[in-house]
């Protein structure tokens, strides 16, 4: 099975069709899944976006919710001190697969015909644990099939399959690379990251009011910052979406702020989708001349 197939210009089943030009994936880690209540939150973020575009489908890619990853870990450590790896993968799974079915269902409630995938049905699988994901194949046809029949297909994070059917986990931050995978071998028009901060800074917003957003960056700028500490969106994730040339929006829910465009070149002030105006300035100029200190979302999968 290949790793990802070229992108398509529609999916074909029977008469009907999804244009690949109006699939978007986002993903949304612990940073803003932080508590029951937000999903529900989440669910409405979706859902205006659905009705403002009524031809857009959406594959949402989901973490546990913030802190059950550590607490399924601590619980599995009071049951044995040295828990068997495919155990713990799959004690671990119980909190992606808790937060598909609690989006999907807020998603259900708010009037979205939604889906809800398992790992399985995701289609990404790994030779095993702790394997490069270079050698990983994904199979996107349930996430294809679902999309026929819904608006938007919810599926979960840092999850995968190895060769033997086992669930196996791709470490901290996987669930960036699991979007970054799903939205390349789809053919999607972006993969829009939403994390605690909208997008990346000259210096934490939390911190400095003055910081500054930046609007755009190439992919080796944000490399270079993740190697410096500030690993905003996971590095692999980084690397997978400039080999395939997959344009990241690094955003939040609020939908006043402009987020962070990361794509391989600085273009001039174009769209690259969704008419969004991309500005030509070179960031990493603008990184060095800025006391840039480090902005990370808090701890997701």
């Amino acid at each position: 099975m290949p790793f990802l197939r070229g992108p398509e210009k529609s999916v074909h089943t029977n008469t009907r069709e999804v244009e690949v030009a109006l699939i978007a994936v986002i993903k949304l880690g612990g940073s803003v899944l932080t508590t029951p209540a937000s999903y529900q939150s989440a669910a409405t973020f979706i859902a205006q976006r659905l009705a403002a575009n009524a031809a857009e489908h959406l594959v949402a890619v989901v973490s546990a919710q913030n802190g059950e990853t550590d607490a399924l870990q601590r619980e599995a450590q009071t049951i044995c001190a040295g828990p068997d790896e495919a155990a713990l993968d799959l004690l671990w799974s119980t909190g992606e697969l808790r937060s598909v079915a609690r989006l999907c269902l807020h998603l259900q409630a708010q009037g979205v015909r939604a889906a809800a995938l398992d790992v399985r049905q995701t289609g990404l699988r790994i030779a095993k644990r702790g394997a490069e994901i270079s050698t990983a194949a994904f199979d996107s046809s349930a996430i294809r099939s679902a999309l026929l029949r819904r608006r938007a297909v919810v599926v979960p994070g840092f999850l995968a399959t190895d060769a033997t059917g086992n669930i196996a986990t791709l470490g901290r931050g996987g669930s960036d690379l699991t979007a970054v995978i799903i939205a390349a071998g789809l053919g999607a028009s972006r993969c829009e990251l939403i994390k605690d901060v909208a997008g990346y800074f000259s210096a934490d917003p939390r911190l400095h009011s003055n910081a500054k957003n930046l609007p755009r960056l190439s992919f080796a700028d944000a490399l270079a910052m993740a190697d410096a500490g500030c690993e905003l969106v996971q590095r692999d994730a980084l690397l997978a979406a400039e080999r395939w040339d997959l344009p990241l929006l690094v955003r939040s829910f609020d939908q006043r702020a402009a987020g962070t465009w990361v794509t391989r070149t600085h273009l001039s002030a174009v769209s690259v989708v969704s008419g969004v105006p991309l500005l030509a300035n070179s960031t990493s100029q603008q990184i060095a001349e800025e006391n840039f200190s480090k902005v990370q979302s808090a701890d997701e999968n």
